[in-house]
Protein backbone atom coordinates (compact mmCIF):
# COMPACT_ATOMS: atom_id res chain seq x y z
CA UNK A 1 0.00 0.00 0.00
CA UNK A 2 1.05 3.54 -0.85
CA UNK A 3 0.02 6.31 1.79
CA UNK A 4 -0.40 10.15 0.20
CA UNK A 5 -0.01 12.63 2.73
CA UNK A 6 -1.16 15.73 1.55
CA UNK A 7 -3.37 13.81 -1.06
CA UNK A 8 -4.90 17.27 -3.52
CA UNK A 9 -5.56 17.62 -7.18
CA UNK A 10 -1.87 18.35 -7.98
CA UNK A 11 1.40 16.10 -7.60
CA UNK A 12 -0.45 14.09 -4.91
CA UNK A 13 -3.64 12.84 -6.62
CA UNK A 14 -1.07 12.14 -9.82
CA UNK A 15 1.42 9.71 -7.37
CA UNK A 16 -1.62 8.11 -6.36
CA UNK A 17 -3.12 7.15 -9.35
CA UNK A 18 0.83 5.95 -10.53
CA UNK A 19 0.90 4.23 -7.62
CA UNK A 20 -2.52 2.50 -8.22
CA UNK A 21 -1.58 2.11 -12.02
CA UNK A 22 1.19 0.13 -10.33
CA UNK A 23 -1.07 -2.48 -8.15
CA UNK A 24 -0.82 -0.44 -5.18
CA UNK A 25 -4.11 -0.11 -3.00
CA UNK A 26 -3.92 3.87 -1.52
CA UNK A 27 -4.53 5.36 1.49
CA UNK A 28 -5.34 9.32 0.74
CA UNK A 29 -4.82 11.82 3.91
CA UNK A 30 -5.62 15.14 3.35
CA UNK A 31 -7.41 18.32 4.85
CA UNK A 32 -10.22 18.44 2.27
CA UNK A 33 -12.70 15.62 1.97
CA UNK A 34 -14.45 16.64 -1.20
CA UNK A 35 -11.13 16.14 -2.81
CA UNK A 36 -10.03 12.91 -1.30
CA UNK A 37 -13.60 11.09 -2.22
CA UNK A 38 -13.22 12.25 -5.67
CA UNK A 39 -9.48 10.66 -6.00
CA UNK A 40 -10.94 7.92 -4.01
CA UNK A 41 -13.49 7.35 -6.65
CA UNK A 42 -11.44 7.47 -9.21
CA UNK A 43 -8.39 5.01 -7.80
CA UNK A 44 -11.68 2.72 -7.04
CA UNK A 45 -12.92 3.01 -10.72
CA UNK A 46 -9.01 1.62 -11.44
CA UNK A 47 -9.08 -1.27 -9.12
CA UNK A 48 -7.51 -0.36 -6.27
CA UNK A 49 -8.45 -0.74 -2.41
CA UNK A 50 -8.75 2.93 -1.27
CA UNK A 51 -9.57 4.53 2.18
CA UNK A 52 -9.41 8.13 3.05
CA UNK A 53 -8.63 10.54 5.87
CA UNK A 54 -9.78 14.46 6.41
CA UNK A 55 -7.12 15.66 9.05
CA UNK A 56 -4.89 18.57 9.54
CA UNK A 57 -1.77 17.01 8.91
CA UNK A 58 -0.45 19.58 11.42
CA UNK A 59 -2.36 18.55 14.44
CA UNK A 60 0.40 15.87 15.25
CA UNK A 61 -2.17 13.97 17.13
CA UNK A 62 -4.74 13.48 14.50
CA UNK A 63 -2.56 13.16 11.57
CA UNK A 64 -0.61 10.10 13.39
CA UNK A 65 -4.66 8.55 14.23
CA UNK A 66 -5.45 8.89 10.27
CA UNK A 67 -2.28 7.25 8.86
CA UNK A 68 -2.70 4.29 11.47
CA UNK A 69 -6.13 3.74 10.86
CA UNK A 70 -5.04 4.14 7.13
CA UNK A 71 -2.27 1.45 7.97
CA UNK A 72 -4.21 -0.91 9.83
CA UNK A 73 -7.71 -1.03 7.57
CA UNK A 74 -4.96 -1.57 4.44
CA UNK A 75 -2.91 -3.78 5.72
CA UNK A 76 0.84 -2.49 5.90
CA UNK A 77 2.42 0.95 4.21
CA UNK A 78 4.80 0.34 1.44
CA UNK A 79 5.48 3.67 0.74
CA UNK A 80 4.94 6.80 2.29
CA UNK A 81 4.35 9.84 0.45
CA UNK A 82 4.85 13.38 2.23
CA UNK A 83 3.59 16.18 -0.15
CA UNK A 84 2.71 19.04 1.82
CA UNK A 85 4.44 22.77 2.09
CA UNK A 86 2.93 26.16 2.57
CA UNK A 87 3.17 28.86 0.25
CA UNK A 88 3.31 32.47 1.82
CA UNK A 89 4.22 35.23 -0.09
CA UNK A 90 5.73 37.40 2.27
CA UNK A 91 9.73 38.23 2.02
CA UNK A 92 12.00 38.36 5.31
CA UNK A 93 10.95 41.62 6.28
CA UNK A 94 7.24 40.62 6.38
CA UNK A 95 7.35 37.52 7.64
CA UNK A 96 6.80 36.42 11.28
CA UNK A 97 8.60 34.23 13.28
CA UNK A 98 4.58 32.39 14.33
CA UNK A 99 4.20 32.66 10.21
CA UNK A 100 7.80 30.51 9.53
CA UNK A 101 6.95 28.07 12.36
CA UNK A 102 3.40 27.47 11.26
CA UNK A 103 4.82 26.87 7.78
CA UNK A 104 7.67 24.67 8.93
CA UNK A 105 5.51 22.69 10.59
CA UNK A 106 3.72 21.56 7.42
CA UNK A 107 6.28 21.65 5.24
CA UNK A 108 8.33 19.63 7.40
CA UNK A 109 6.70 18.82 10.09
CA UNK A 110 4.64 16.55 8.57
CA UNK A 111 6.72 14.24 7.25
CA UNK A 112 8.23 13.87 10.76
CA UNK A 113 5.00 12.83 12.04
CA UNK A 114 3.98 10.64 9.34
CA UNK A 115 7.15 8.54 9.01
CA UNK A 116 6.57 8.25 13.30
CA UNK A 117 3.23 6.71 12.92
CA UNK A 118 4.40 4.53 9.65
CA UNK A 119 6.83 3.16 10.97
CA UNK A 120 5.33 0.16 12.83
CA UNK A 121 3.07 -1.23 9.63
CA UNK A 122 6.39 -0.89 7.28
CA UNK A 123 9.00 -3.47 6.99
CA UNK A 124 12.32 -4.05 4.86
CA UNK A 125 11.76 -3.06 0.92
CA UNK A 126 9.23 0.03 2.18
CA UNK A 127 9.89 3.50 1.23
CA UNK A 128 9.59 6.98 1.73
CA UNK A 129 9.72 9.68 -0.72
CA UNK A 130 8.98 13.65 -0.46
CA UNK A 131 8.10 16.16 -2.87
CA UNK A 132 11.31 18.20 -2.74
CA UNK A 133 12.24 21.61 -4.35
CA UNK A 134 14.69 23.65 -6.19
CA UNK A 135 13.57 26.30 -3.66
CA UNK A 136 16.07 24.22 -1.28
CA UNK A 137 18.84 25.45 -3.14
CA UNK A 138 17.50 28.44 -5.23
CA UNK A 139 14.92 30.21 -3.17
CA UNK A 140 12.72 33.13 -3.64
CA UNK A 141 12.77 35.74 -1.35
CA UNK A 142 9.25 36.75 -1.68
CA UNK A 143 8.35 33.45 -0.70
CA UNK A 144 11.15 32.93 2.30
CA UNK A 145 9.41 30.15 4.08
CA UNK A 146 9.24 27.50 1.17
CA UNK A 147 13.05 27.83 1.11
CA UNK A 148 13.20 27.23 4.34
CA UNK A 149 11.02 24.79 4.21
CA UNK A 150 12.29 22.47 1.13
CA UNK A 151 15.97 23.03 2.78
CA UNK A 152 14.81 21.68 6.23
CA UNK A 153 12.49 18.85 4.77
CA UNK A 154 15.83 17.47 2.53
CA UNK A 155 17.88 17.52 5.54
CA UNK A 156 15.13 15.57 7.59
CA UNK A 157 15.17 12.59 4.52
CA UNK A 158 19.03 12.69 4.85
CA UNK A 159 18.85 11.64 8.70
CA UNK A 160 15.64 9.65 7.95
CA UNK A 161 17.51 7.27 5.46
CA UNK A 162 20.31 7.63 7.86
CA UNK A 163 17.91 5.71 10.81
CA UNK A 164 15.79 3.58 8.76
CA UNK A 165 18.43 2.15 6.09
CA UNK A 166 19.36 -0.33 8.65
CA UNK A 167 16.54 -1.41 8.90
CA UNK A 168 15.95 -1.85 4.53
CA UNK A 169 13.80 1.09 4.68
CA UNK A 170 15.21 3.63 2.49
CA UNK A 171 14.01 7.33 2.37
CA UNK A 172 14.31 9.70 -0.71
CA UNK A 173 13.91 13.19 -1.65
CA UNK A 174 12.57 14.07 -5.19
CA UNK A 175 14.16 17.79 -5.76
CA UNK A 176 11.54 19.22 -8.63
CA UNK A 177 13.79 21.70 -10.26
CA UNK A 178 11.70 23.11 -12.28
CA UNK A 179 7.93 25.09 -12.10
CA UNK A 180 5.18 23.06 -12.04
CA UNK A 181 2.74 23.22 -14.68
CA UNK A 182 -0.23 21.85 -16.19
CA UNK A 183 1.44 20.09 -19.30
CA UNK A 184 5.12 20.07 -19.72
CA UNK A 185 7.78 18.42 -18.39
CA UNK A 186 7.28 19.53 -14.74
CA UNK A 187 3.29 18.24 -15.12
CA UNK A 188 2.29 16.06 -12.14
CA UNK A 189 2.08 12.94 -14.15
CA UNK A 190 5.65 13.91 -14.81
CA UNK A 191 6.71 14.67 -11.48
CA UNK A 192 4.73 11.18 -10.35
CA UNK A 193 6.88 8.84 -13.03
CA UNK A 194 9.65 10.69 -10.86
CA UNK A 195 8.74 9.55 -7.95
CA UNK A 196 7.63 6.13 -8.95
CA UNK A 197 11.18 5.49 -10.31
CA UNK A 198 12.90 6.91 -7.37
CA UNK A 199 11.19 4.82 -4.92
CA UNK A 200 12.09 1.99 -7.47
CA UNK A 201 15.63 2.57 -7.35
CA UNK A 202 17.17 -0.66 -6.33
CA UNK A 203 19.86 -0.73 -3.00
CA UNK A 204 22.80 -0.39 -4.00
CA UNK A 205 22.11 2.35 -6.34
CA UNK A 206 20.22 4.08 -3.67
CA UNK A 207 20.77 7.90 -3.15
CA UNK A 208 18.58 9.51 0.04
CA UNK A 209 18.33 12.82 -2.84
CA UNK A 210 17.00 12.26 -6.48
CA UNK A 211 16.87 15.63 -8.79
CA UNK A 212 14.58 15.94 -11.78
CA UNK A 213 14.91 18.21 -14.25
CA UNK A 214 12.17 17.10 -16.36
CA UNK A 215 14.37 14.99 -18.38
CA UNK A 216 13.54 11.75 -16.27
CA UNK A 217 10.87 9.04 -17.49
CA UNK A 218 9.44 7.43 -14.94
Amino acid sequence: MVVVVGAGPGVGASVARRFAGGGYDVGLLGRQRAVLDELADDLAGRGSAVDVAAVDVTDTAAAMDAVRRLAAALGRIDVLHVNPSAYREKDPLALTVPELLEDVALGVGALLTAVQAARPFMSAGGRVAVTGSMAADRPWHGAASLGVQKAGVRNLVHSLDATLAPHGIRAVSVTVRGVLAREGPFAPDRVADAIWAAVHTPDDAWRSEVPYDGATDG
